[in-house]
């Protein structure tokens, strides 16, 4: 009896563990860019068809470095906000688009067919 509840308690441990250490950051989780030298630095990814993180915290004033990795393709590699005047096709992850949010506010971000959406805050 003493050996099966022993059991029981290290495996719930191992499954509570690894549900932690396993689990997928959610959509909403928000990203604020670092200041990486004279950019603000922020890669974005492909994850469940959009684009993650969804939601970027930038700083206005200070040029916006993005780069769209691997994961992206297709039209994702598209990446436009429309109410900041910014919309580049960066066809491989080394092609960086870079654009100076010049007014603070809450702005969509898009591919070029609205498909992959997210929300970019400047501060």
């Amino acid at each position: 009896m003493k050996n099966t509840t022993a059991l029981l308690l290290i495996g719930l441990l191992v499954v509570v563990g690894a549900v932690f250490m396993l689990r997928t950051p959610s959509s909403s989780e928000d990203f604020a860019a670092p200041l990486n030298g004279d950019f603000q630095k922020v890669t974005l990814s492909e994850k469940n068809s959009n684009y993650f993180p969804q939601k970027i915290t930038v700083k206005a004033g200070l040029p916006v470095e993005l780069t769209l990795d691997s994961s992206v393709t297709g039209c994702f590699r598209s990446f436009t906000v429309r109410d900041l005047g910014v919309a580049k096709y960066a066809r491989t992850p080394a092609e960086k688009i870079t654009f100076v949010p010049t007014k603070k506010g809450t702005f969509p971000f898009s591919c070029s067919m609205g498909m992959g959406t997210g929300t970019l805050e400047v501060i």
